[in-house]
């Protein structure tokens, strides 16, 4: 890994910049959850912290995804580790200008970096039966029917839904067959919200008075539930996501600025995208070997921040042919070696965030 400081008179504009070389095998980029947990908000040089002593060492680390201020719970998809944390079809934003899935950050399980606008694939199976899952640990409200699956990774129990009927069905973890994970249904289905997750195991809960109701419903205690959690658009040569983080949205296609099109294909708002802000990038190379993640600071005399279109320009001549935009502004962050490096533009300094990007040496 290399780490350097750069600046342009022209913004004016003051870098930071990161390059790793994925080809590496004790170098992991890994995503973090602030406190380990699907909610709550905390600073990315306390993660890194929190990192170190569980094992590992992080040289690198940077802001991600877009988050709930209040909650603290990120909008896109989350896989960490393999696990999926939350899982949508949409992103789950109030600021888009249309619903959509955001791009997103990924590594597959061959150590490869994906840049895509992945939505859940999500399938249960019992008695031959298939019933679609719509979301992971988030509740579909708002449509007349829908499906979600509740890992103990939301909490003690489901969430309260009393608009819609709804079928609530216990499942234990028992073990997992290539990407396909199995569950042992146990206990009674529930015809109302607020079920009890069991420990380490999930709640497949079925919203509306449609099919889906029916088969969560004839959900057999003792039955064998298959579970499948996976990607559209599919992962190259059938990888399952080690990791995927979100963003918004993409700046670089192919050594291409796609940033001039970010209003139509991802919704994002002019005072975003065409004003001058702090911001936050993750890109890589034609041949996937080097990751890049870039910080320009904003809102003062010595860097004024960059447009979206501008951002990318500068990652393309870094080097990067992939490449999109994680969350900005104050929270904008990179940290090398546990201290923050650049100047984060809130008065009180480093922001909590909802989760962060690190790289990790083995």
């Amino acid at each position: 890994m290399s780490y350097s400081q750069f600046s342009d008179p022209r913004g004016p504009w003051a870098f930071n910049l990161v390059r790793v070389d994925l080809r590496r095998a004790n170098i992991e980029v890994r995503s973090a959850r602030a406190f380990d947990q699907l909610k709550g908000r905390e600073r990315v040089t306390d993660m890194v912290r929190r990192v170190n002593t569980t094992g590992g060492r992080v040289l690198a680390a940077v802001n991600a995804d877009f988050f709930n201020l209040e909650s603290g719970e990120n909008e896109n998809n989350q896989v960490i580790a393999g696990e999926w944390w939350k899982g949508l079809k949409v992103t789950d934003s109030p600021y888009d200008t249309y619903d959509n899935a955001h791009v997103q950050f990924g590594i597959d399980a061959a150590r490869r970096p994906l840049i895509d606008r992945f939505i859940l694939d999500g399938k249960a199976w019992d008695r031959g039966v298939m019933t679609p899952i719509i979301t992971v640990n988030f509740n579909p409200s708002g449509k007349p029917e829908g499906t979600a699956l509740y890992t103990w990774r939301f909490g003690a129990a489901t969430p309260r839904d009393t608009a819609r009927r709804t079928a609530e069905a216990p499942l234990i973890a028992a073990g997992k067959r290539g990407d396909t994970l199995l569950f042992v249904r146990r206990g009674a289905v529930s015809p109302s919200s607020g079920s009890s997750i069991p420990d380490g195991g999930a709640v497949l809960a079925a919203y509306g008075s449609g099919l889906r109701a029916d088969e969560v419903q004839k959900m057999v205690d003792g039955d064998t539930v298959k579970v499948l959690l996976a990607t559209l658009p599919r992962i190259p040569r059938g990888a399952a996501p080690v990791m995927i983080i979100g963003g918004w949205p993409r700046i670089l296609r192919d050594g291409e600025n796609v940033a001039y099109e970010s209003a139509t294909m991802e919704g994002t708002l002019s005072r975003n995208a065409e004003a001058r802000h702090p911001r936050t990038a993750v890109g890589f190379s034609r041949d996937s070997s080097t990751l890049f993640l870039l910080t320009v600071d904003g809102r003062s005399e010595n860097s004024g921040g960059m447009t979206l279109v501008e951002l990318a320009s500068v990652m393309r001549e870094l080097g990067a042919s992939q490449a999109m935009n994680f969350d900005g502004g104050g929270s904008t962050t990179m940290v090398v070696e546990g201290k923050v490096v650049n100047h984060p533009s809130d008065k009180e300094g480093e922001r909590a965030v909802g989760n962060a990007l690190l790289v990790v040496e083995h």
